[in-house]
């Protein structure tokens, strides 16, 4: 069987599988990832940005020799090279735990207990609840869906269509490190800046798919164009930017704005403000279902681009 058959039928079993089952409860591979990689920071820490270059090398590219190397040991099987993709596909996309915590707090807003959506909210996101009453969770939980599609759904099918397994796992290494290393505290600031750059330029092609299926899946293409042209550049992350605001635009609301994480205080651009409406609680639903929607034209398109690649290759 050709590869890109292989990635296609691999990676369909694999969103199937996620959408069945979501994530185990236990022993997930990320989770593991994750603790191999803590490993490796308590070996090579140090408040220097070479230390930080070295981690992001030994975990991301460890990652990407394991996908390798599993899949040159199934290549002469086209069933075990298909098994191998979607449990690869499986293990590193997340649409529907994403969902499931989203619709979770959006159950408990629409029964008036923010007390528990705030307890709910870090499982989805770093914000401090406790700032946020139900018109900020509900935000925080729009403006999360729509990073995390990009994050967790497409530009893993990105990365797979051009890179096979390595390429799933690979980028699901790379984003980890980013949640765990990346971000802007005084112990991370030069540890973690590798993992932070590798991040946004892995994450760029998802991201702008991401975009463009917002525009076609949405309700309002107009509105999601417009939004994205306007407003993406104002977002400080280059690859949410335009994720965010493509998603404004489609749902007809107004993401950005004050937000807070680990007690400091942000002051975003809003995207969509001009056109977009306070977001309310009933937009969960309306975000995760145009979540849903671009994880499956991407899985689309990402196949027909291997198959198309392929084709010109041959």
């Amino acid at each position: 069987m050709r590869a890109d058959r292989v990635f296609a039928y691999g990676a369909a079993a694999g969103l199937l599988g996620d959408l069945l089952f979501g994530d185990p409860r236990r022993g997930h591979p990320v989770a593991a990832f994750g603790r191999a990689a803590s490993a490796v920071e308590r070996v090579l820490y140090r408040d220097h940005r070479g230390r930080g270059v070295l981690h992001t090398v030994v975990c991301a590219g460890g990652a990407v020799a394991l996908g390798a190397v599993a899949s040159r040991a199934v290549r002469s099987s086209p069933a075990a090279s298909v098994a191998l993709t979607g449990a690869a596909t499986w293990a590193v996309v997340g649409g529907t735990s994403l969902a499931r915590e989203a619709a979770a707090i959006g159950r408990a807003l629409e029964a008036g207990d923010v007390e528990a959506a705030r307890a709910r909210l870090p499982h989805l996101c770093g914000r401090d609840p406790q700032a946020l009453d139900a018109d900020g969770i509900a935000r925080a939980v729009v403006e999360s869906v729509a990073e995390n599609t990009s994050d967790a759904v497409v530009g893993a099918l990105v990365w797979g269509a051009v890179g096979g397994v390595p390429g799933l796992l690979g980028f699901r290494a790379v984003n980890t490190l980013d949640a765990m290393v990346g971000h802007k505290s005084p112990r991370y600031r030069r540890y973690g800046w590798a993992s932070a750059r590798l991040d946004d330029l892995a994450g760029w092609p998802g991201a702008r798919l991401t975009a463009v299926l917002a525009v076609v899946a949405g309700g309002d293409p107009r509105g999601a164009v417009r939004a994205w042209r306007a407003d993406a550049h104002r977002h400080p992350s280059p690859n949410a930017g335009p994720v965010e605001a493509s998603f404004a635009g489609a749902l007809g609301v107004r993401l950005g704005g004050t937000l807070s994480y680990g007690g400091r205080v942000e002051h975003r651009p809003v995207l969509n403000g001009d056109a977009g409406r306070a977001v309310r609680v009933t937009d969960i639903q309306r975000a995760v279902r145009l979540s849903r929607r671009v994880g499956l034209l991407a899985l689309g398109v990402c196949a027909a681009g291997r198959l198309l690649g392929k084709g010109r290759t041959s």
